[in-house]
């Protein structure tokens, strides 16, 4: 239900009064009819709706962020971005051990931050689930 300020410039929008016109390749300016334009106002809409369909991502409630269920694929690829940047700050931390002992113990730290990143993932969808669940799914009328 809008808002009486949305109501408001609802009506207003309603109450100018507005002249369709375009220019044609001649550079005139031509009138165009009310039948034209509904014509296009129709069929533009069908078309609307049906690219919106199954494209379109799971709307999210009253601005909430929607989290996506856990993934593995998502948490290795999480792992991959981090790596590189574990593997400076063995170099930085470590300076007087071999480049191998710096990959090894970065390589090891990536092969735990993996399953902690899907645990982490999992307890924020499970957490997200449980608050969407607990809303209402109807609104109440006042």
């Amino acid at each position: 239900m809008p808002t009486k300020k949305q109501r408001r410039r609802q009506q207003k929008s309603r109450r100018h009064e507005y002249e369709y016109i375009y220019v044609d390749d001649e550079g005139n300016e031509v009138a165009v009819d009310p039948g034209e334009r509904r014509e296009e106002k129709q069929n533009g809409k069908t078309e609307a709706r049906a690219t919106k369909g199954a494209n379109s991502r799971p709307r999210s409630r009253a601005g909430q962020k929607v989290i996506e269920p856990p993934s593995w694929r998502r948490a290795v690829k999480r792992a991959a971005i981090w790596a590189p940047l574990l593997v400076v700050a063995m170099m930085l931390i470590n300076r007087n051990v071999s480049p191998m002992q710096w990959l090894t113990s970065a390589l090891f730290l990536v092969a735990f931050f993996i399953p902690i990143s899907y645990f982490t993932d999992s307890m924020a969808y499970r957490m997200y689930r449980k608050r969407v669940d607990r809303q209402p799914t109807t609104s109440k009328p006042r």
